[in-house]
């Protein structure tokens, strides 16, 4: 079964580790960068989605992405 999160976040290092903790997790990027101007806050922000193969079993929404294996 393939999972799919999206990572977001200022335009900070924040970011970059959470993205660099994910691939060290065995999450592969899943397409291109986001990069988006908020202007209500005044800041930039940025998008990341990553993907990860885990064994086949039942989807449970209630369940968070990070505990499948």
């Amino acid at each position: 079964m393939m999972i799919y999160r999206f990572l977001s976040g200022d335009d900070d290092s924040a970011f970059c580790h959470k993205v660099t903790k994910a691939l060290s997790e065995g999450w592969l990027l899943f397409g291109a960068p986001h990069y988006v101007f908020d202007a209500a806050a005044g800041k930039m922000r940025c998008g990341q989605a990553v993907t990860k193969e885990v064994e086949d079993q039942p989807y449970d929404p209630d369940k968070k992405l990070v505990d499948y294996v």
